[in-house]
């Protein structure tokens, strides 16, 4: 096998890490990218322009070229690639609903990354009829990439896009990883009230109305308990949030801190008890694990990506009936078992140890160097 010193890498993306609406997908991106560039590979992300943003930036290495918005950056893309192809040695086509249908115009070596099969996400995020459009297409666009290699960041979203038609040997699963200290100990700074915390980007297909339902039910049995709300999203849904929040009599006990630094993300992780997640789908919960690593189990649906970043009943509880109801008696239940929930503590420091970037970036650069060379051969 030979390892290739240098290419010329291209992501395509329709957010990246400085987008006001970035979440773990795009950290993920980024910490791939960073390893790249440090392993001698030069990376362009071509990605859409928002509010104040810069039309050409480098970050860590990684050169950014911004243009259009979250819709037309899919025709922006390709154009971009076919101006520049001679410049470029591989692609990497991001997928977040849509792709950037690469095998139709690119020769060159390319793979998918993939973090989530959209499917009801649809419905939450988008409005009629962009919706039914979007819920129409996703399913034949797979036909597009049947021979394409498929990057996925967990079993979930492996076996979707196997229900899809992509083969199993095309679907290279490489775990996310976190990029804060893992405590060494359990800490001894938990809040003196039973504490929940949702941490997310706060948007509806991410189950924060749940996650406020079911603190309504812990509430009636722990009255002393509290939830933290940490996250930004459009103002019009945090102010129904907020309705919803005083229509239950929680104000006293709900506290929305909006977007924090990391810094301060991962200090009220730590002195959190539970971390509740309820989305409609995950590629990879990067805040489970980062929870995790602070001594903090997490409670969470059933869900693709979740269930994978969530080690049931080692590291937290994956509920076996999506409802806020249940959500709520299981945090109940394992804040009363103190034996139970210090070994949550003690198994989700050891999986967030294991989980390095150091790891993640050598499985891609091995990735990305095996498909040019299968390609190139």
């Amino acid at each position: 096998m030979n390892f290739i010193t240098h290419m010329n890498i291209l992501i395509l993306n329709w957010r990246d890490i400085k987008n006001p609406k970035s979440g773990g997908a795009e950290i993920v991106t980024m910490e791939h990218a960073k390893a790249w560039v440090k392993s001698g590979h030069s990376v362009t992300w071509f990605t859409s322009s928002f509010g104040g943003s810069e039309t050409h930036e480098v970050i860590d290495g990684v050169s950014f070229v911004r243009r259009g918005n979250f819709i037309t950056v899919y025709l922006f893309g390709p154009l971009y690639y076919l101006i520049n192809k001679k410049k470029f040695d591989f692609i990497v086509d991001e997928i977040h609903g849509l792709p950037f249908f690469t095998p139709l115009y690119a020769k060159k070596s390319k793979i998918a990354f993939i973090h989530e099969v959209a499917d009801k996400i649809w419905d939450y995020m988008f409005p009629f009829p962009i919706n039914k459009i979007g819920k129409i297409i996703e399913p034949l666009y797979f036909k597009i990439y049947k021979d394409v290699v498929f990057w996925v960041p967990s079993k979930s979203t492996r076996d979707d896009i196997i229900k899809y038609g992509i083969k199993k040997e095309n679907c290279i699963n490489i775990t996310g990883a976190i990029s804060n200290k893992v405590l060494s100990d359990i800490p001894n700074d938990k809040e003196s009230a039973p504490t929940f915390i949702f941490v997310s980007r706060v948007v509806k297909m991410k189950g924060i109305e749940d996650v406020i339902e079911s603190f309504a039910y812990i509430l009636k049995e722990l009255k002393n308990a509290k939830l933290w709300i940490v996250g930004d999203g459009d103002t019009e849904y945090v102010n129904s949030l907020k309705k919803m929040i005083a229509k239950n009599s929680l104000e006293d006990k709900v506290k929305i801190f909006g977007k924090v630094s990391e810094q301060k993300k991962i200090e009220l992780m730590r002195r959190a008890h539970i971390l509740l997640h309820a989305s409609v789908k995950e590629g990879w919960g990067l805040v489970v694990i980062e929870a995790a690593s602070q001594g903090t189990p997490s409670i969470v649906y059933d869900v693709s990506g979740l269930r994978d970043s969530v080690l049931n009943n080692k590291t937290g509880i994956v509920i076996k009936d999506n409802s806020p109801k249940l959500m709520a008696d299981e945090s109940i239940n394992l804040l009363r078992d103190v034996e139970r929930y210090k070994r949550f503590q003690k198994n989700g420091l050891k999986w967030a140890r294991s989980l390095t970037w150091e790891r993640a970036t050598k499985q891609s650069l091995n990735l990305i160097n095996n498909v040019f060379n299968k390609t190139n051969k």
